[in-house]
């Protein structure tokens, strides 16, 4: 795995909500996580995310990975088929925002959304236990059944706990997702 955990946000670059740090004289601190995917099956995606500077760890469960050369992009025969699709490999910004679907039943808290996944619109990190749960978006808990996550709710409010806390410090939130 590389250095991964918080990072630099020069000025200039997006903060919170989008808006620009010109008027900040130091940069901000950004939290990273990883989402490493190690078990592909024909119909899900098993990983792992970790957010090293939190102590956090869980399992994932995501749609089939279809960008077999893992560059970001399907190309060749890579094909993205709706609804039964992971997204691809790369860097993305999450906005913590409100969800007509999940917020109301996790409280009315925001749920993170990744932002400019090419080909892909909605994505979201939420509960679920099966690959039927996913929609594209990417499930957190703990995977002890084969092709399912498990203690999903339990796992995804320790998440939300800490990116709530990262977004009201005013910190940029990435998620890489690599093999």
């Amino acid at each position: 795995m590389g250095s991964i955990g918080h990072g630099r946000r020069r000025v200039g670059e997006p903060g919170p909500a989008g808006k620009r740090s010109e008027n900040r004289r130091y940069s901000e601190i950004t939290m990273l996580l990883s989402l490493r995917r190690i078990y592909f099956a024909p119909t899900y995606t098993i990983g792992r995310l970790s957010i090293p500077s939190a102590s956090f760890e869980c399992d994932t469960l995501e749609d089939t990975d279809r960008d077999a050369n893992a560059n970001g992009v399907f190309d060749g025969q890579e094909v993205k088929i709706y609804g039964k699709t992971a997204i691809p490999y790369g860097r993305y910004r999450i906005a913590m925002t409100q969800s007509p679907k999940f917020s109301p039943r996790y409280g009315d808290r925001n749920v993170p959304l990744l932002l400019d996944v090419p080909h892909f619109s909605g994505i979201l990190i939420h509960s679920g236990n099966t690959p039927a749960d996913t929609e594209g978006c990417i499930l957190v808990g703990e995977n002890k059944v084969k092709g399912q996550v498990i203690n999903s709710r339990a796992t995804l409010f320790r998440l939300l706990d800490i990116l709530d806390e990262a977004d009201s410090r005013g910190e940029d939130i990435y998620i890489t997702i690599r093999k």
